[in-house]
Formats: C-alpha cells, structure tokens, sequence
C-alpha cells in the first residue's frame, strides 16, 4: 500500500522544515540552553560589582596604602630591589588567579571576610637582562618546578640573602646557596608585621584600617578596612625573570589561538617563580614557574562568552571540589586555555554559547579527571593532576556528573551565594556609612567629599578595565607616585 506524503503542516510538525519545532536542549540533562544563558547572564550581572566612585577612591586608598607599606620594607635592610615591578591581578590566590595550590590556605569568604581581592607579586629577586632563554636548575625538582642557585647573582646580592638560603656544600669545597622560598616568605612577613606595627603607632587620618595580616604558607593576606570597602591582598614573594624559560621553548613552535591578536613578545616578556613546591617536592628549596604575566596577554584574546562560562562554572566548582584537594580554579583556567587552541575562534566568539561553553567546560573537567591527565598550558609535559589517587578523581569526577544532570539548579545556587556576599557587602556599607572614614584626598572640609577628579578618574579605569591586571612600577624612594600601567595604557 503506497503511502501518502505528509501536508506541509504535518510536515512542520514532524520537524521537516528549517525551523527546529523544539527549544534547543541539553541533550545529558535535558536543560533548556536559552535557560541556562540567561542564568549565566544573571550570575555575570550579580558577579561584577559596579563601583561608584566612593568605592573606586577607596580601592585607590588601599592600594596606595599596601605600595607604601612595600616601600619601606625596602628600607628597612634594602632587600628588595629599589625600583621594583609589581604585578597587581584582580582576584585573591584562592580564585586561582595563579597557580599557588596551597595547603595552609585559611578560608575566606566574599561578603563576610572581604569585599574585593586581589594578588600583589611582589620580586624579591629580578633577572632582567638576558635575551637567551632562561635555564633553570630543575635536576632536583618535579617539571614545572625549580630550585634557584644565588650563583647567577653577584656578590652583593648574595651577601644581602644569604639569610633567606639553604646552603649546599659541594666535594670540591664551594658553597652553593639556594634561595629559599619559606625562609623568603618568613623574612617577608616578619618584614611586613614591623612595618605595619610602625605605621599604627602614628596612625594618619584616612588611613586604611588593618583588619588582618596573616601568615598562609608562603603567601601573606592582608585585609584592609577603607571608608565601608574591606580589601584581600594577597601578596605572594616572587623572583622575576625577563624572557622565557628554556623548559617551555617547544611550546613557542606549536600554533596557538592568540597567534595574530597579539605578539610573541608580549606573550614570553617575562616569567616568574612563585613560593610553592611540587607534592614530592622540598618546601625549603623548590619554586614554581608561573606564567602570570603572559596569562594576563592571552586573557585579552578570550571571548567575553567563553569568559563569562569560566566565571561561572568557577563559581559552582570552587566550594563543591574543594574536599579532598584536588581540584582548582587554576586547572579550569587551563582548560580553558587549551579549549582555545582546540576550537574554532568563530565557535567561541559567538556571543549566545555561553550555555554550550559551560557544558564544555564541565565535560573537560570531568574528562581530565576520570583519564588523571591535566597538563599545563605552557609547559604540556607536565601533567598537572597526576599525583592524585584513583579514589580522589573517582569521587570528584561523581560530584561534576551531578552538576552534569543538572546544570541549572547549580547555577541558580550559585547565583544565590553571590547575592548573599553582594547582600552582606551592602548590609556592611550601610551600617558604616554614619561612621565613614574620611577621605585620605579630602583638604579638612567636609570628610566624605572625595576630590571629584580623582574619583572621576579611577571610576573610569575601574569601568573601562574589569578584571584586568595591572602592571605597577614603584620607586620606593617616591611612593607618593606611583604609575601604573593596564595593558598597554598608563597612568
């Protein structure tokens, strides 16, 4: 029996035409993607703050409050370099804006502890004259890691840290010492705690309040009280390098996302190693090679889409994998990286797939655990979860299966916890406001009228840069100016 063709509208009905006659779903979880876009969208809206421009003057305060503090570290026995360069990130260590895994990390919480974070990489030590790729003593240390021989410095150098060194004797006599990175972050915090116990004891009017300054591993965390602001800084001992480390050369051959949208010499313009060592690794010896200062370049070649994906699956992963350790934002910050270098540009830069760059995201991740096999950006071969056991990656990979089925109902949670902090900021700024610190820039007039220009001008950067890494240059002999640089624009 010959069948007749269906009607035009039995055929739109069966889904023949070009329209799809069903909203896209999530074929794992049978979520709504449209759903989930908008629940993105929500959580990017809640996630970044807008600052007025009280805010952004007591953002200002603050930091200008912690240069200070660093400059005279610097007098206080001249370690530190005397015109140094800092990196300044957006985001506390504990969001994974470097890669510092941390055990003795204390927790935090925005909204209850702070208001705002960021990172302050502070060089204890810079090489910045060489062109050649950078070699590193890493025959005692795990890939991605090194130890540093105060021998690449002269005499001076060696003299003033010999201190903050383990000391090695060799068979043939010499003394080799090694820069040690919790002997550095004890100086550097017995350092700090001097300072700031000196600048309280004459305290100015406007100055910031000091709420907490703690020690967490080889990191020190300083909160600071300014006006109804509470502000994280990290601020992590480094030692700078200009170039590019040998160990990540061949990574300079393969082809990559950023190729064209920016330049080779703006992604290797330096390296550092940061204060932490590898999980069979000697505390007292061994550094880690951070590229913060190129991660900041490559972010600028990120969609906004993709980028507001990472924020939020960030966002749900960061409390639900915390316990066992395993698992953190540094990881889904590499995934991201590769996920790049994978993917079509156009695919990511279009502007709706957000929802589709989550689900990704959270595949990766569980991909990387379920195979143990995370490997770093910029130095592949160095595999970054492969000390973890069976049973650690077995339970997280069932915890992102859970996110997986439901994406929704995680996103709609993080966004609450987010209007929490947000709620418990506000509470805090209105119980402040009928005591509010006087502006530091106020002339003995009205004590809550910043000086309008300043303010202007800090709005606008805060506005015109959210997110962004700013590059500080401080002479400590003049830390009433200091200039700093965001991108390519300097101030």
């Amino acid at each position: 029996m010959k069948m007749a063709a269906p009607t035009a509208s039995k055929a739109a009905s069966l889904g023949c035409n070009n329209k799809p006659a069903f909203p896209e779903l999530d074929f794992r979880s049978g979520a709504r993607v449209e759903e989930l876009n908008k629940l993105i969208q929500e959580f990017t809206k809640h996630d970044q703050r807008e600052y007025d421009d009280q805010r952004a003057l007591e953002i200002h305060t603050a930091k200008d409050f912690i240069f200070s503090m660093l400059g005279m570290v610097q007098k206080l026995d001249q370690k530190l370099p005397v015109a140094n360069e800092y990196l300044l990130l957006s985001g506390g260590v504990r969001e994974g804006v470097v890669d510092l895994d941390l055990d003795e990390l204390n927790v935090y919480a925005r909204g209850t502890d702070y208001d705002m974070d960021f990172t302050l990489l502070v060089p204890a030590l810079k090489l910045h004259d060489r062109n050649q790729p950078v070699t590193l003593d890493m025959r005692h240390s795990a890939l991605c890691h090194s130890w540093l021989s105060l021998r690449l410095f002269d005499e001076g150098t060696i003299s003033k840290w010999k201190d903050c060194c383990t000391i090695v004797d060799h068979i043939n006599g010499a003394t080799n010492y090694f820069f040690s990175p919790t002997k550095v972050a004890d100086w550097f915090y017995d350092s700090i705690s001097i300072v700031l116990s000196e600048i309280q004891k004459k305290p100015q009017r406007g100055m910031p309040k000091v709420e907490k300054v703690e020690k967490n591993g080889t990191i020190i965390s300083i909160i600071l009280g300014v006006g109804s602001s509470r502000m994280l800084y990290d601020i992590v001992p480094v030692v700078s390098f200009k170039g590019w480390p040998a160990v990540a050369q061949s990574w300079l051959m393969e082809n990559h996302f950023w190729d064209g949208k920016i330049t080779e010499e703006e992604v290797i313009s330096g390296f550092y190693l940061v204060p932490a060592c590898s999980y069979k690794g000697k505390k007292d010896n061994e550094w880690r090679l951070s590229f913060a200062r190129s991660e900041v370049q490559l972010k600028k070649c990120i969609s906004s889409s993709l980028m507001q994906a990472y924020q939020a699956c960030k966002a749900i992963i960061i409390k639900l994998l915390s316990r066992p350790k395993a698992i953190s934002p540094y990881h889904l910050r590499s995934m991201m990286l590769w996920a790049c270098d994978r993917l079509p540009a156009n695919y990511l830069a279009q502007e709706d797939y957000a929802a589709h760059f989550l689900l990704g995201l959270i595949d990766d991740l569980q991909h990387c655990l379920v195979n143990k096999m995370c490997p770093n950006y910029f130095i592949p071969q160095c595999n970054m979860l492969e000390h973890l056991s069976e049973e650690t990656v077995m339970l997280h990979a069932r915890k992102l299966s859970s996110v997986r089925s439901d994406p929704a109902e995680h996103l709609r949670t993080a966004i609450e916890h987010v209007k929490a902090a947000n709620r418990l900021t506000l509470e805090l700024q209105r119980r402040g406001s009928t005591t509010s610190i006087p502006s530091p820039q106020s002339d003995g007039g009205d004590p809550n009228q910043p000086d309008d220009r300043l303010a202007k001008k800090l709005q606008q950067l805060v506005t015109e840069n959210p997110g962004k890494s700013i590059s500080v240059f401080i002479n400590p002999d003049d830390v009433t100016r200091p200039h700093f640089r965001i991108d390519d624009k300097f101030f």
